[in-house]
């Protein structure tokens, strides 16, 4: 029995496959494909959306940052009151709110995770539409109810027979802190809802079973749990006063400037661009240092 060389084509050799003719196209397996077009680096796909951002972005704030380098306006800023003024007004008002939203927004969350009643899907459903609405829409709500010609001073003028209601607060910055609160307060509860609804009640379960009363089970077994969430929520609140102007602004509170604000007067009402902008740029460097500190914090809790 003699046994055939393989087949050669041009003097070099090729494999034998059963059935195969001379000619035939290699397997698909070791065919070796080649681009149709020109390879296209990596890099250029990023051109366009970094262009769009450059110019929609970048550009405008870097002519606020050179705008605010006119001579002596960071100084003349700086040394005036109505800045520092307004500076205290911005950090205790975002505080005070942040801290308002967090314990409420707790507590809120608390009821509606833990505690059976008709409508709790609904209420968390509502929360999330909430989220939706414009800041001075609920401004606009409180001055119905709080404000000088609103439904509370209605009542009590009806009642007593007054010239006037005793309700003033919403142009102080009580009212201020009060609108703040009541809008913010969802962007607290959205994240701890979410937390509550990952908890395992197996733990809530066992302690309750050993005898822990409602509030050491909130405190060892739910709090540790919800810290991420309350991170995330308290700082997005946070950033989020230090910026607010709409609320500051329907609310008719005169004595109340904040950073927002005195940007707003400099600008529109004064004409000071290079004021307008350092204030500007003050009230950015604070957001983004804030946020730094957020994920800085939040890599450590792991949120």
């Amino acid at each position: 029995m003699t046994v055939s060389p393989p087949a050669t084509v041009g003097g070099t050799h090729t494999p034998e496959r059963p059935g195969a003719v001379l000619g035939d196209p290699p397997p698909v397996g070791r065919a070796h494909v080649h681009p149709r077009g020109p390879h296209v680096p990596r890099f250029v796909w990023a051109l366009p959306p970094v262009a769009v951002l450059g110019l929609v972005f970048l550009y405008p704030l870097a002519l606020v940052v050179q705008e605010s380098l006119a001579p002596g306006a960071y100084a003349g800023v700086f040394a005036s009151e109505a800045f520092r003024d307004a500076l205290t007004t911005t950090v205790w008002l975002a505080v005070g709110s942040t801290v308002g939203c967090l314990v409420l927004g707790f507590t809120l969350a608390l009821v509606i995770a833990f505690v059976p009643f008709p409508g709790g899907k609904a209420v968390a459903k509502f929360i999330d539409v909430f989220l939706s609405f414009p800041s001075f829409l609920i401004t606009l709500a409180l001055l119905f109810i709080y404000g000088t010609v609103g439904m509370a001073n209605g009542v009590w003028t009806d009642v007593t027979g007054a010239a006037e209601g005793p309700f003033h607060f919403l142009t102080t910055p009580w009212g201020v802190l009060l609108a703040e609160i009541t809008y913010f307060t969802p962007f607290v509860m959205r994240p701890l809802l979410a937390a509550f609804s990952q908890l395992d009640t197996a733990q809530i379960e066992v302690a309750s079973s050993l005898g822990a009363r409602p509030a050491r089970i909130v405190r060892r077994v739910i709090l540790p749990e919800a810290l991420p969430a309350l991170a995330a929520g308290g700082s997005l609140v946070l950033v989020m006063c230090l910026n607010e102007f709409g609320i500051v602004l329907f609310t008719g509170a005169k004595g109340v400037t904040t950073l927002p604000m005195l940007v707003y007067g400099k600008a529109i009402l004064e004409s000071d661009y290079p004021a307008a902008c350092v204030v500007a740029v003050v009230n950015i460097a604070i957001s983004v240092g804030l946020y730094s500190l957020y994920r800085m914090v939040s890599r450590r809790v792991g949120a």
